[in-house]
């Protein structure tokens, strides 16, 4: 009869042991990638230019994927700008010696697991806002993020009058 309470405390802890543990990978997985005193210091590599809105970055030994919050440029299939976007994405990243600053806004990540974020280079230029202003991408606002949204309406502005890029494209 002992032998029978004590299997039957055994089976009753195992339910609670996975609730426990499903727990702490969801709070795991939930934390923030990094503080926001970590971002305003921190630079990671970018290892890859996807397309002019997406990146590959190392954060903590792991490569992620980096949507540009805040904009949209053609993908690469879509000729000429697709490819266009692209090359000059990768000349800013190059010219910042391939090291960016992520600065994220309200919501870290989007429906497909990619880290949103504003790039930011060593000496400040917000790439994100380069993009839209040299005509490369549009403003692409998703509330809640939307910290920058006038800053980029004012560069897509801009790009049309200067007729830079896409940009010129009224649509």
């Amino acid at each position: 009869m002992i032998r029978k309470k004590t299997k039957l405390r055994n089976i009753n802890l195992i339910p609670v042991f996975i609730f426990l543990l499903a727990a702490a990978f969801y709070l795991v997985l939930e934390q923030p990638l990094l503080s926001e005193k970590q971002v305003s210091h921190s630079f990671v590599p970018v290892v890859e230019v996807y397309d002019g809105d997406t990146v590959g970055v190392i954060i903590n030994t792991k490569r992620e994927k980096v949507r540009l919050t805040g904009i949209d440029a053609p993908e690469t299939g879509q000729p000429p700008w697709g490819a266009k976007a692209k090359q000059y994405l990768n000349t800013l990243v190059g010219e910042a010696g391939r090291q960016v600053k992520l600065e994220f806004d309200v919501e870290q990540r989007d429906k497909h697991g990619r880290i949103l974020a504003y790039l930011k280079t060593p000496d400040g230029k917000h790439i994100n806002l380069f993009m839209v202003k040299n005509g490369y991408a549009v403003l692409y606002t998703v509330p809640p993020n939307v910290r920058y949204a006038n800053e980029l309406a004012a560069a897509q502005t801009e790009a049309r009058e200067k007729k830079s890029g896409f940009g010129a494209i009224r649509g």
